[in-house]
C-alpha cells in the first residue's frame, strides 16, 4: 500500500504546481519616497528625521496554475538608513524586512521565452531601529498592499532571469516616538536568476 501511495504522489506531483514552478532570487535598490518621519526637533535649524534609500535581498516563489495567470510570494531583507539632518548629519543602519504575496497576469502564455507581467498584491514591512533586533521583537510591522511590473527571460531549459519594477506603500513606523503623516512608498528595482520546472 505505502508502495501505491509513493507511486500515485510521484505521478501527480506536477500537477500540484500547475503548468510550472519557479524559484529564485533577486537583488536590487530600494529607493524610499515620501520617507520623512518627523521634523528634527532635538539640534538647532530646520530638518527633518527621514528614512533613506538601501539596498534589498530577497527571494520569491511562484506558482503559474494558468496560461497567462500566476501567484508569488516571499521575502525581502532591506538595507536602509535612519537619518538626521543635524547639524551635524547623522546616518545609522536599520533593517526593513518584508513579506509579499501577488497576483500576476502575463502579456504572454506559459512556456514563452519572453513573459512581461503586471502584478498586485498585500505586504508587509518590518521597521527595525538602529540597535534593535527583529528577533527580539524590537521592530515595528506595518502593513500595505503593492503593485508593479516585471519581465521574465528564459535563457536555458529550466532558469531564467528577471527583472521588477514594485511599489510598495505602507504606514511610516513611528517607533512610539514619532508622529508621521502619509504614506510610505518604496520602489523596488531589481533583477534576479529563478529556477523554473
Amino acid at each position: 500500500m505505502k508502495n501505491i501511495i509513493l507511486i500515485l504522489f510521484a505521478c501527480a506531483s506536477p500537477s500540484l504546481f500547475g503548468q510550472s514552478f519557479e524559484a529564485g532570487i533577486t537583488l536590487g535598490e530600494s529607493v524610499l519616497g515620501n520617507s520623512v518621519l518627523s521634523p528634527d526637533i532635538l539640534t538647532p535649524g530646520p530638518g527633518n528625521i527621514s528614512l533613506k534609500n538601501g539596498f534589498r535581498f530577497g527571494f520569491r516563489i511562484g506558482l503559474n496554475p494558468y496560461r497567462y495567470m500566476g501567484a508569488e510570494f516571499g521575502y525581502a531583507y532591506n538595507r536602509s538608513q535612519f537619518h538626521i539632518d543635524g547639524p551635524p548629519a547623522s546616518d545609522q543602519g536599520m533593517a526593513i524586512h518584508q513579506g509579499f504575496a501577488d497576483g500576476l497576469i502575463h502579456a504572454t502564455k506559459e512556456g514563452s521565452r519572453i513573459r512581461p507581467f503586471a502584478a498586485a498584491g498585500i505586504n508587509f514591512s518590518n521597521f527595525v531601529p538602529p540597535g534593535a533586533s527583529a528577533s527580539y521583537g524590537g521592530g515595528q510591522t506595518k502593513f500595505g498592499f503593492n503593485y508593479g511590473a516585471g519581465v521574465k527571460v528564459k535563457v536555458a531549459t529550466n532558469w531564467m532571469v528577471r527583472f521588477d519594477f514594485r511599489q510598495y506603500e505602507t504606514g511610516k513606523p513611528d517607533f512610539n516616538v514619532f508622529n508621521p503623516h502619509g504614506r510610505l512608498f518604496q520602489n523596488e528595482i531589481s533583477a534576479g536568476v529563478a529556477f523554473a520546472l
